[in-house]
């Protein structure tokens, strides 16, 4: 799995997240998807690449601004994951 991490500039409240997380959501397959106002980044959780320069021109549509992008591999860690 990956994590991409999106910076996204003009995120002001709850609403913005929850219309970033909407947008991620309905153009790609992702196991999770959560937005910080307060940090200004989107994180994805997802089995594939997310198209950065389709998603920059889609999150430009809805008000906002992609500044930079960070994808690095994923690996969940349960509960017991401790000693592993």
């Amino acid at each position: 799995m990956i994590k991409t991490t999106l910076k996204i500039d003009g995120m002001m409240c709850g609403m913005c997240e929850s219309h970033m997380n909407d947008l991620i959501r309905k153009n790609f397959q992702v196991k999770k998807v959560t937005s910080s106002a307060k940090d200004g980044e989107t994180v994805i959780i997802s089995d594939n690449e997310i198209d950065i320069p389709w998603a920059k021109k889609e999150i430009k549509e809805i008000g906002y601004e992609l500044v930079s992008h960070k994808s690095e591999p994923y690996e969940k860690k349960g509960f017991f994951h401790f000693g592993k």
